[in-house]
């Protein structure tokens, strides 16, 4: 093998790498930072805040369901946080964060837990999926398209 093949290959080895040994850059800092504010918010509870993660021009599509937008996901997230009679808690694995630019696509799972208000267990969903992510004007990453689907 020749000298430039030899580092034709290394360099493409190199970029092919897995992502975890490279280290993360402002962008996928900032999105992870933005999904785990969006948990804890929701988990606390703190229906104002459950909105920030979703852009204006959000569309998504849930396996089973119509395709909807921003204020469908807000709608249903504080009516979620306002039922008193059961208790939901998201926990988030994220598997991958790319980074183009201005737009970042994230494979994640959301695992879900809803119970009966006072119980000490309920049903518990995993909800595989992936968001795009632009950056906005004032320098915050929002999600403005998501598909998933539960398992």
């Amino acid at each position: 093998m020749s000298k430039r093949c030899a580092l034709a290959v290394f360099a493409l080895v190199a970029l092919a790498g897995p992502a975890i040994a490279q280290s993360a850059g402002p962008a996928e800092t900032a999105i992870r930072d933005a999904l785990t504010r969006w948990t804890t918010a929701f988990n606390a509870g703190d229906a104002a805040q459950v909105c920030a993660l979703f852009a204006g021009d959000l569309r998504y599509d849930y396996r089973g369901q119509p395709e909807r937008g921003f204020d469908d996901v807000c709608a249903l997230l504080r009516r979620s946080l306002g039922d008193r009679t059961r208790q939901y808690r998201y926990s988030l694995e994220i598997k991958e964060i790319l980074v183009a630019g201005d737009l970042a696509v994230v494979r994640l799972t959301w695992t879900l837990e809803v119970k009966p208000a006072g119980a000490a267990t309920g049903t518990v969903s995993q909800e595989p999926g992936m968001d795009i992510f632009r950056k906005q004007a004032d320098g915050s990453w929002k999600i403005i398209r998501y598909i998933a689907y539960e398992n």
